[in-house]
């Protein structure tokens, strides 16, 4: 077996999960069963948020991968593992396995747009009845429209620009706007539960509970980083809305 094969493909794998926002050690943890699985029982994998390394304990075999993109998408994290679970059942031989986490690295599954946006907007009007326990039946609307117009907007300049943190910034801008309009012009009642639905979508919980998992799991690096990057993520969508409030 080609043993430089076998840690690009254990390599991409790894990068996908981690683009994908999987936690570590369930990153660390599939790439070592695909080395296992292919017979090598001696290897050496260390991952941070932003780069991950492989290498054979004691022979001249290693490499690295660097993460510029960090997002959410749990389908392919699903995928990778799943292709994982074939491998080690032997379904997929080590260059089909390589081959089909290639076409899922280029070929990335979403949903259409305007699914997303409509979700942001059934998110935002089912999570302001939980977290505020008032049926007002006349503020939901406003929820579902002000989160989903929040999230297209955050969706849009998250593809215009890679700086981190402008797309929530912006995001909170547009809903909060749209939010306090609304609630002048008799479209809603109360500002405050319209807010804390609509802003809903753009709220990082996943990156915080990986964060936490992460630092339960040991990798104290990793669990650091993406909690600090989960509370600025949080303060630029609490700026955007404490800026649009204090305007008004």
């Amino acid at each position: 077996m080609d043993r430089n094969e076998l840690l690009d493909t254990c390599l991409l794998a790894g990068r996908i999960m981690i683009e994908g926002g999987s936690e570590m050690y369930r990153v660390e943890d599939t790439m070592t069963r695909i080395l296992n699985n292919a017979g090598e029982n001696d290897a050496v994998i260390f991952s941070t948020p932003t780069g991950i390394f492989a290498s054979i304990r004691n022979q001249p075999y290693m490499q690295l991968r660097q993460i510029n993109v960090r997002d959410i998408d749990m389908e392919r994290i699903a995928r990778v593992n799943q292709l994982s679970r074939e491998f080690a059942e032997k379904k997929l031989t080590l260059s089909e396995l390589h081959t089909r986490l290639a076409n899922l690295d280029n070929n990335i599954p979403y949903f259409p747009m305007w699914m997303q946006i409509v979700g942001a907007a059934v998110l935002s009007a089912l999570l302001m009845v939980v977290f505020t326990q008032q049926y007002d039946w006349f503020d939901i609307p406003l929820a579902g429209v002000t989160g989903a117009i929040g999230f297209a907007v955050a969706v849009y300049i998250r593809r215009v620009t890679n700086i981190k943190f402008v797309s929530e910034l912006t995001g909170s801008l547009a809903l909060a706007l749209c939010a306090m309009l609304g609630v002048r012009l008799g479209l809603g009642h109360n500002l405050d539960n319209i807010l804390i639905g609509a802003v809903m979508p753009l709220v990082p919980g996943v990156a915080i509970t990986n964060s936490i998992r992460d630092l339960l799991a040991g990798h104290l690096l990793t669990g650091i980083a993406r909690g600090m990057e989960a509370i600025l993520t949080a303060s630029a969508i609490g700026f955007g809305i404490a800026v649009v409030i204090s305007m008004g």
